[in-house]
């Protein structure tokens, strides 16, 4: 029988241990990489040829992340519960809580909007970073977007947070393996607003099926937020 195996991130190498251990998962005839950045993050630090990889994207639910199937009753319920105010355009940003994923420079693009006029959402667990969710709560009263962001926990329902949504937002300030918030967004009928690396930008054309804009910089994040919000 054939060994196969799956690449799905970056994963640790901080030692030589974990590198080692992680590299079991390129000892298969074939490796499946979960885009192109891993791919190529596979063939530059372990060596492994590109006869022996293969790509697979990550794939989305097609049935629970459809427009047709999430009814105007599950919209309503989270709208209400996260005290949205009715005709103004809401950003998201799905995430846990933690750093890497951009949150701060998420805060610091909306506050460089100058907008009084939009929602934005910052949804996901602080999975007990507690600090890190002061640090965020701290960030937005400082720039007084206390009515314009909210920091909201898990939501486990997703499909209808997309649907609440006019744009979905991927700041993370290091590559994602493949970024399936993207996905799961565009396969709602979301613009996206994406930072320009790892998995994540490979999913989108920049200005034709989102936009993308140069990681940890604001100004080039809230320029690219302008453009989705003028649709």
């Amino acid at each position: 029988c054939n060994f196969l195996t799956t690449f799905h991130g970056t994963y640790n190498t901080r030692n030589f241990i974990k590198r080692a251990y992680n590299s079991v998962m390129t000892k298969g005839e074939r490796v499946i990489a979960i885009s192109d950045f891993i791919a190529e993050h596979v063939h530059r630090l372990y060596g492994v040829p590109a006869s022996r990889l293969r790509i697979i994207h990550r794939g989305v639910d097609l049935l629970r992340f459809n427009p047709a199937n999430v009814s105007a009753e599950r919209v309503v319920q989270l709208a209400t519960e996260w005290r949205l105010t009715e005709g103004y355009p809401v950003i998201m940003l799905p995430g846990r809580l933690t750093r890497w994923k951009g949150q701060t420079v998420f805060i610091e693009a909306v506050a460089k909007l100058e907008r009084r006029d939009i929602r934005c959402l910052i949804v996901g667990s602080d999975q007990g970073r507690q600090d890190y969710r002061r640090e965020l709560e701290a960030m937005v009263e400082k720039q007084n977007l206390g009515e314009i962001v909210r920091i909201v926990d898990h939501c486990a329902d997703m499909p209808a947070a997309y649907m609440l949504s006019d744009a979905v937002v991927s700041a993370s300030t290091d590559p994602e393996a493949f970024g399936r918030v993207v996905a799961e967004a565009q396969a709602m009928g979301r613009p996206v607003v994406v930072a320009d690396h790892g998995g994540a930008a490979e999913q989108v054309i920049d200005g034709v099926t989102g936009w993308r804009f140069a990681p940890g910089n604001p100004e080039a994040f809230a320029d690219a937020l302008e453009l989705a919000l003028s649709l």
